[in-house]
């Protein structure tokens, strides 16, 4: 199986031998009088991730690259903008992470793509890696949220009401036959969200095919990258 790790839109140059996901949850557990112990069930936490990776100082046959050759100080100060990057406002902003699997035969296993931040790294320099280092990478999973607005009524008997505006579950996304590219889209995500399987990501590039490989042209990411403003077909 072949592997490709992306931090935002950098390629990790040699895939990482292991990969720790931690999916936690938030469930309680307390003590009822006479009644034993009862589950409370919460929401689940966020997704930790944790993993070491080699930054190689030469070319290696088996390391890859996108756009040609890049030495240690590239990568490492990749991590330094994902770690610090910020609006306008210095509001922390999170990225992408995105693992393909691919099959033998080159059809996809299954992906890992979520938002995240990362947390912290660790260089480590050793003798026996001779000029190459390792970093161990921390990220967490990144959940958006947004304020709601409230309307404030009254009821009959005087008292206010507070009463959300225009608010729609998340699971349920509209439906559209072209949908416009925001910030941090992937097409694993689109998939998900519209085709109900991260796994059929192909059907919206193969519709898209033209319009996607043009603005990926010449870059040193993902093909599938895609960029804000970008007006997608979506099958139907």
């Amino acid at each position: 199986m072949a592997y490709e790790f992306y931090l935002d839109k950098t390629l990790l140059p040699v895939t990482p031998s292991q990969l720790n996901i931690k999916i936690r949850n938030q469930n309680k557990t307390i003590n009822l009088i006479n009644e034993g112990e009862v589950n409370i069930i919460k929401p689940a936490g966020l997704t930790e991730i944790s993993f070491k990776a080699l930054l190689p100082n030469e070319k290696y046959p088996f390391a890859q690259y996108k756009g040609g050759f890049k030495n240690i100080a590239h990568y490492l100060e990749q991590l330094e903008k994902l770690k610090t990057r910020a609006d306008r406002n210095g509001i922390a902003l999170p990225f992408q992470f995105v693992v393909s699997r691919t099959l033998p035969n080159g059809k996809v296993s299954f992906g890992t793509d979520m938002k995240v931040t990362l947390e912290d790294y660790k260089i480590t320099e050793d003798a026996k890696n001779g000029l190459d280092v390792t970093v161990d990478i921390s990220l967490k999973q990144y959940e958006p949220y947004e304020a709601k607005i409230v309307s404030l009524t009254q009821d009959d008997d005087g008292n206010y009401i507070a009463i959300v505006v225009n608010q729609r579950p998340a699971e349920s996304a509209p439906q559209a036959s072209t949908y416009t590219v925001v910030e941090g889209d992937t097409l694993w995500a689109l998939s998900k969200r519209y085709l109900d399987n991260e796994k059929r990501f192909r059907e919206i590039y193969r519709m898209n095919q033209a319009l996607i490989d043009g603005a990926n042209e010449g870059s040193e990411g993902s093909k599938y990258t895609l960029y804000a403003g970008q007006v997608l077909s979506i099958p139907g």
